[in-house]
């Protein structure tokens, strides 16, 4: 089977990534990361790939120091994506709004994965406004990157019950848990086509999003 290209787009401590990294080092989703692209200089994801020999390049400043802008973040990543080729972009703990001009211009379909059951909760702190609400269910979301913030079309979902003892804290490191089963299930609908993405995404099989059931 062909492996499944993937650049991926990094903010912070890069679980998610070290998910993709194993499954992809031990051949249990044909997948190959081609390349990693972190906005902030001393993310820990940066190690992750680096101890993986994955390519890295860091996108946090420019040569003056200076932290670098949306519009240079969003043209060098644009050039590296394109002299890359992957198949999809992946937003794995991706913690900047990107453009409308720098989504359409990605060689490639983009996805984000959000710790929330979209369309609820858009946006930051999802774990304390889901506890704030009272709501009896909480979990992640996989979906294509839009201009609009968390609106794209929603392809996967893992979902947990929200427990009466929960947290903040206890509630994202259990979401942090479906994200690590929800990531790899995903890729997999992707890489074995079971999951086209296109204007309109399609599934064999099953309708969107797809859900998880995982306690």
């Amino acid at each position: 089977m062909k492996k499944l290209k993937i650049a991926v787009l990094v903010s912070g401590s890069g679980s998610n990534l070290q998910v993709m990294i194993d499954a992809m080092q031990a051949n249990r989703l044909p997948i190959e990361i081609v390349g990693v692209i972190s906005n902030v200089a001393d993310a820990y994801a940066i190690t992750r790939a680096n101890n993986a020999g994955v390519r890295t390049v860091v996108l946090s400043h420019v040569e003056n120091g200076k932290k670098m802008g949306i519009r240079t973040f969003e043209s060098r990543a644009t050039k590296l994506l394109h002299e890359w080729s992957p198949d999809l972009v992946m937003l794995a703990g991706f913690m900047r709004v990107l453009s409308a001009e720098f989504i359409q211009s990605a060689p490639c379909a983009m996805i984000n994965l959000h710790p929330s059951l979209l369309p609820c909760y858009k946006g930051l702190d999802t774990h304390e406004r889901v506890l704030k609400s009272g709501d009896k269910w909480h979990g992640c979301s996989i979906h294509l990157v839009t201009a609009e913030l968390d609106a794209g079309e929603v392809l996967t979902q893992a979902v947990l019950s929200v427990n009466v003892d929960d947290t903040p804290e206890r509630l994202r490191l259990r979401v942090q848990k479906l994200e690590h089963a929800l990531v790899p299930f995903t890729l997999a609908m992707i890489a074995q086509g079971f999951l086209v993405l296109g204007k309109v995404p399609t599934c064999l099989g099953a309708s969107l999003p797809i859900k998880l059931y995982l306690d």
